[in-house]
């Protein structure tokens, strides 16, 4: 078993290496590899990120095939299927460290801001949903007197927060895997702008 310490240092190492522009450790098309995971899997990292198409964990982090569980929905929130996941992916393969990675100008994010302030009558339930799993995390904020980027860049780290508190308090799972066993939850944001990933609450 990988350590939640010796996980996020190969995060890190990743994405530098993406960030530079370098070669990356490997193809994604590989047989090889395809071949060795047949029989299981034993991913360091369960990474919960935002289904933004610009933001593809395995590709920012530099890691292909088997090393990463990666779970991705609009505006990187937690419901119960969320939970569940990171639940099964802890214990089945004893991964010890959870990454709750959003990114800059996230679009669930903004949504949510803009339909603070001016509410709509006809949206779509399954998009509501999302936006009022992201709506307590940001609503205090548009109270603050902060407007434009500058709100959407506290909104974005304030739903991640929220995120990993869920996760940290929404499971007796996980929350007896923290306590007794070494399980790491931390947050993450990725820039669109330069491709890295700043950590932070590790």
């Amino acid at each position: 078993m990988i350590s939640s310490t010796e996980a996020l240092e190969r995060l890190r190492a990743g994405n530098a290496r993406f960030v530079s522009g370098g070669q990356l450790m490997g193809s994604f098309a590989n047989p090889e590899r395809r071949g060795e995971l047949t029989s299981g899997q034993e991913p360091f990292a369960i990474i919960l990120g935002c289904s933004d198409s610009r933001v593809p964990a395995e590709i920012i982090f530099d890691f292909s095939l088997g090393h990463l569980f990666v779970i991705r929905v609009a505006g990187n929130i937690v419901a119960p299927s969320q939970i569940g996941s990171i639940e099964f992916a802890a214990e089945q393969f004893g991964t010890r460290l959870v990454v709750v990675m959003g990114h800059e100008n996230c679009g669930a994010v903004a949504a949510t801001l803009e339909e603070l302030n001016r509410p709509t009558e006809s949206q779509s339930p399954n998009l509501s949903a999302i936006v009022n799993r992201i709506r307590p995390a940001v609503e205090s904020l548009t109270a603050s007197g902060v407007e434009g980027a500058a709100l959407l860049n506290q909104a974005v780290r304030a739903n991640i927060r929220a995120s990993m508190n869920q996760l940290r308090h929404g499971s007796e799972i996980l929350e007896s895997l923290i306590r007794d066993d070494g399980l790491l939850i931390v947050g993450a944001e990725y820039s669109l702008e330069t491709g890295a990933v700043e950590f932070f609450d590790d």
